[in-house]
């Protein structure tokens, strides 16, 4: 389904659509962030084992479980915590790490040194992002801080292990089974604190629909067929995607008109983007 798709491609509409996100949490879904975490993990890769259920092999299940857990179960309990506790801005700032994190990790794990203008590249980026959200007083709470750079963290692991492993079985069962398994991890942890809504309205219940099955189905399916075809460290900088996305949702629904400044850092991380696809194109000839 997605083997003639641009890989880069493919990586930067996974990214806006995550990026889509944000606006759902902050002003939709209910302040239950485990609950949240586990719904969109369930609720998108239970659809896709209707139509794809091929079990990976016995020798596999460990690696998928660890995926699973990374990319997945991690990800999402901590990226929620990050959005509850802090301003979408600085949730998406911390985020918009994992190109940085992931060039580095690749480094040891998949033996790929990374070159002074990749790495300046996402640098810039990082730096962009942060003129783009940052602006105004912002007091940040310590908790929601390391979720963010938990969040981010764990992702770029996952995304480098996949990148070094491969997969055993079609992309899209592959996708499932992690989210299957990040997901039954999220909902047993839910009920074990108690982090359940008391009632749902016909909003959230719209809203959990959109993200689990566009931001999460089909939104990861494409996200992993980008890292699979041109590696982790080349899609990583579309990261810098989720919250310049976040950031012109919440402007045009909110009503927010960015300064010059916040112009500046707009402009800033889609020059990183163009300068890292440089980087790739020296590093391919």
């Amino acid at each position: 389904m997605l083997s003639g798709l641009n890989p880069k491609l493919s990586a930067a509409l996974a990214a806006a659509i995550w990026g889509t996100t944000y606006i759902f949490v902050s002003m939709v879904l209910p302040h239950n962030p485990i609950f949240t975490g586990a719904v969109r993990a369930l609720g998108g890769g239970l659809p896709l084992l209707l139509f794809y259920n091929e079990l990976p092999p016995r020798e596999w299940w460990g690696k998928v479980a660890l995926l699973g857990t990374l990319n997945c179960g991690i990800v999402f309990a901590f990226l929620f915590i990050a959005a509850e506790r802090l301003p979408g801005g600085v949730a998406g700032t911390l985020q918009s790490l994992g190109p940085i994190i992931t060039v580095l990790i690749a480094w040891p794990l998949l033996g790929e040194r990374p070159t002074w203008l990749r790495l300046t590249s996402v640098v810039l980026g990082a730096v962009g992002v942060m003129i783009l959200l940052t602006g105004g007083k912002i007091v940040l709470d310590f908790v929601g801080a390391v979720a963010g750079l938990i969040a981010a963290m764990s992702l770029a692991l996952g995304g480098v292990l996949l990148n070094r492993w491969g997969r055993p079985i079609p992309l899209l069962e592959f996708t499932a089974w992690q989210l299957v398994i990040g997901g039954v991890e999220l909902a047993a942890l839910a009920a074990f604190i108690g982090d359940v809504p008391a009632s749902l309205d016909v909003a959230s219940i719209a809203a959990y629909a959109y993200v689990a099955l566009i931001g999460t189905s089909i939104a990861y399916a494409l996200w992993f067929h980008g890292v699979e075809k041109a590696g982790a460290p080349a899609v990583a900088p579309f990261f810098l995607l989720i919250p310049m996305v976040a950031f012109a949702l919440d402007a045009s629904i909110r009503g927010f008109v960015p300064t010059w400044v916040q112009s500046l850092g707009a402009a800033i991380v889609l020059g990183s983007l163009l300068i890292n696809q440089q980087a790739g194109k020296r590093a391919a000839n």
